[in-house]
């Protein structure tokens, strides 16, 4: 899928289709009736039904609407920036709104436009056609599956259609489900739709049936169909998909075409076409100097358990911690061997430094994190760990220290955009050095959408809410023994990871996916699905949270109409058949 990218690139670019989110002529300056006849243009013409999974993506400034931005809304993430979605101003007619809504649609419309052609037009194998169509249809369910998380029920187009036509009001919430259930189910009975591509394979990046089983499943999930969408997601395992034996370096470009993943947004290192995590996740200590504006939060760190399975307290390392004030807590992380003048800073802030060891501060806060899972340390940078950055052009290894004094010999403190703060940061999809990337703005490494590790805690949730069962304790400990944490047990309750019931159990896949899935797009969606978002993101004192708990910007619940987005006030008022969901007002 890369080199079709980069043909695609350089044969055409596709705009001009946001002014007209359904005109039938997307692809720039080649129109619809000419798009597909012939069979490089056939190509060219699903390359960019694919090139919809782009929309959002933007290296220069953060667009706000990238699936791995939106766990700023999760209880994993957190951004430095207000939010009107945690700040409590949020509204019909927000740029973010809108800016999904005509994303997805314009992806909507490219299928439509692909799935209508190439059987009329285009001059290419029928086998080709075929297989085409099937994956055109798996993009048009994968956008309605977008819109139906946030919207719950929207506007359905399965043709193309003028502009003037874009007036059909909003179809229930079940009657999409349907329709992604059936673009999936065409997918899935299409014989000229592979199982599974292999690494390298030239069509690989490419829609498959595990990818089809795998999106139906998750749709099953939504609609509480649990046995269903525990069949379909146990035909993914069948089709040769499973878990890559490292977890940190799954996330490295050398490993985008493991057997974890399924399907991927395919990056490659050019201007546009590229991922932008490093950008808006990295420090001015990575490659490039880059902003961290999308922040770990400490409900993440701390969710993390201890290597033997037992849930982590800060009460056993630093007792009492748990009920000082938050600001106060601040005195453990201070760096050691402070200057008079910080030591003078600390005391003027409020802080007792008779809690301060000059000379034993870091040790005593790093035991915090040592003996954790895995996963911590390999999702995030934590005080006084190492980040291997590159500073001014030179690789170097840079020490998360709190306060920051400089990035410079001999110290090289780690730097981040928010200095003033101390904040967790992510690793995961952050570069390394100055080799893995060509400029700050586009990395090519690819972005998983789903991978095999998001199919078992499904197929997972979907066993255990049929009943408590040894199965879904099974399938989460493979995940677990792959992140190198004690396993889930069921015989001794006095011993770690113990669980005992389909309630408890339900609740430990929730917080493996939590930890399992940060900075991936997923989390939030999930907070959504299983109506947790208000207990888990907005309970009292929530807020954009330093690692000691104290905040930096408080967050306010809206109220529980905020579980679905509103519809966009531009869009109704084109279309005044489309009503308006609870609680929005235009």
């Amino acid at each position: 899928m890369k080199k079709i990218l980069i043909i695609a690139i350089a044969a055409i670019l596709i705009t001009g289709c946001r002014k007209n989110l359904l005109d039938t002529s997307p692809y720039g300056s080649i129109g619809s009736s000419n798009m597909w006849t012939t069979d490089n243009l056939t190509d060219l013409g699903v390359t960019g039904v694919y090139q919809a999974l782009r929309n959002g993506i933007d290296g220069s400034s953060a667009s706000m609407r990238e699936l791995y931005q939106f766990d700023r809304y999760a209880f994993t993430g957190q951004t430095r920036d207000a939010d009107g979605f945690t700040s409590g101003t949020a509204t019909s007619g927000s740029g973010l709104v809108s800016g999904v809504w005509q994303d997805l649609y314009e992806g909507i419309h490219r299928a439509n436009d692909a799935i209508y052609n190439i059987k009329l037009t285009s001059p290419s194998t029928a086998e080709k056609k075929a297989r085409y169509t099937a994956e055109c249809k798996f993009l048009r369910a994968y956008y309605y599956f977008r819109l139906n998380q946030l919207w719950k029920g929207v506007p359905v187009y399965l043709e193309p259609v003028l502009l003037e036509q874009m007036n059909r009001p909003r179809e229930t919430e079940q009657k999409v489900w349907d329709v992604i259930i059936q673009d999936l189910t065409d997918c899935i009975n299409e014989p000229n739709l592979p199982v599974k591509y292999a690494a390298g394979n030239a069509n690989y990046g490419h829609v498959t049936k595990g990818a089809a089983y795998a999106l139906r499943g998750k749709a099953y999930l939504y609609q509480k169909k649990w046995s269903e969408a525990a069949a379909d997601l146990s035909k993914v395992k069948d089709a040769g998909y499973s878990l890559f034996p490292n977890y940190f370096q799954l996330f490295k470009a050398a490993n985008e075409q493991c057997n974890e993943m399924i399907f991927s947004i395919q990056n490659i290192g050019v201007a546009g076409y590229g991922s932008s995590t490093q950008k808006f996740c990295g420090t001015r200590s990575s490659f490039g100097s880059c902003w961290n504006t999308f922040l770990v939060s400490p409900n993440l760190a701390d969710l993390y358990e201890n290597k033997d399975g037992s849930k982590f307290s800060w009460d056993n390392i630093i007792p009492g911690y748990s009920t000082m004030p938050a600001a106060k807590r601040e005195v453990f992380f201070l760096r050691d061997n402070l200057t008079a003048a910080e030591i003078n800073a600390a005391t003027a802030r409020g802080l007792d430094m008779s809690l301060y060891f000059p000379t034993g501060n870091e040790a005593r806060i790093k035991t915090a994190y040592a003996n954790r899972d895995p996963r911590l340390a390999y999702n995030v940078i934590t005080p006084y760990s190492t980040y291997n950055g590159n500073i001014a052009g030179v690789d170097l290894t840079a020490t998360m220290r709190w306060p920051f004094r400089n990035q410079s010999s001999p110290l090289f403190d780690l730097q981040t955009d928010t200095r003033n703060y101390f904040f967790y940061l992510h690793r995961k999809f952050v570069y390394e050095g100055g080799s893995e990337l060509l400029d700050r703005s586009y990395g090519p490494t690819d972005f998983p959408i789903i991978r095999y590790a998001d199919v078992i805690l499904m197929w997972a949730e979907a066993v255990n809410e049929q009943a408590f069962s040894q199965d879904a304790v099974d399938l989460v400990n493979q995940v677990r023994q792959r992140a190198g944490v004690a396993p889930l047990q069921t015989t001794d309750p006095a011993a770690p990871a113990y669980v005992s019931n389909q309630s408890d159990m339900r609740n430990t896949i929730r917080d493996e996916r939590r930890r399992e899935f940060p900075n991936e797009g997923i989390t939030y969606f999930d907070e959504l699905r299983w109506k947790t978002w208000k207990e888990k993101v907005f309970y009292p004192g929530a807020g954009v949270k330093q690692v000691w708990g104290s905040n930096t910007l408080p967050y306010n619940w809206q109220g529980d109409y905020i579980y679905t987005w509103p519809i966009p006030k531009a869009e109704r008022e084109k279309n005044p058949k489309l009503t308006q969901n609870d609680g929005w007002m235009d």
